[in-house]
């Protein structure tokens, strides 16, 4: 079953950008989270705004089951009660949850020989400078990425691309795609300073998501406009 999006604006800041709500239930909801909020509370007072925070002044019972870096945008499912997080944990956890995103990146990137292409490298946290991740052949834990281009630009400058990340490390899609050569434009973790200036922000966005419904078991699948 596709859900159509409501679009139902939320946000507790005026001056803050709206979180959409695409679908809501008794055992869930469905946002589309703007670009620069976090998923959830960072350290300090400066980082307590966030897409959690903001859904649950209108919706006490929401849970968070999954993240998006701040900087992403895109599809997250929060669960309305621990016995839908739990199933919805679990879900995710056993890669049961259909997720495709759409990115642009730096230069062109050349179509795979079948129709979509495979990264399969390690990722571990590069410590002595957290946040990053980095590669690593020895110790890094299992990370697979699938992607098919899309289209290029007129002059040639970038690609636009689908991801569909097999695992779920943190930082996956941008550092494989570092990795592959090719950056996600605006991303400054990952890009170097001039492919960070091609975009005001991440060019990275979760556009769908497929799971089953906690209580239900019905098939549900949701899609999000692209916003750049």
């Amino acid at each position: 079953m596709v859900i159509p999006p409501i679009c139902i604006p939320m946000t507790t800041h005026s001056n803050a950008s709206p979180i959409d709500l695409l679908y809501v239930d008794a055992s869930l909801l469905v946002v589309d989270k703007p670009s620069g909020l976090l998923a959830v509370p960072g350290r300090g007072a400066d980082k307590q705004d966030c897409l959690s925070r903001r859904v649950q002044a209108r919706y006490p019972d929401a849970l968070i089951v999954h993240r998006l870096d701040m900087a992403t945008s895109g599809l997250m499912v929060l669960a309305r009660g621990a016995a839908a997080q739990r199933t919805l944990s679990m879900a995710f956890a056993a890669r049961e949850v259909g997720k495709r995103y759409l990115a642009v990146v730096a230069g062109r990137l050349e179509a795979p020989l079948e129709a979509w292409g495979v990264i399969d490298l390690p990722i571990i946290a590069d410590w002595p400078n957290r946040p990053l991740r980095m590669i690593d052949h020895q110790d890094g834990k299992p990370s697979i990425t699938r992607w098919r281009v899309l289209g290029y630009d007129e002059s040639g400058s970038s690609t636009r691309v689908e991801l569909e990340p097999v695992t779920g490390r943190s930082h996956q899609l941008r550092l494989h795609l570092r990795e592959l050569g090719h950056p996600i434009l605006g991303d400054t973790l990952y890009a170097p300073a001039d492919i960070q200036a091609m975009a005001v922000r991440l060019l990275l966005h979760a556009g769908s998501l497929r799971f089953a419904h906690p209580a239900t078991g019905e098939a549900l699948a949701f899609v999000c406009p692209v916003p750049f």
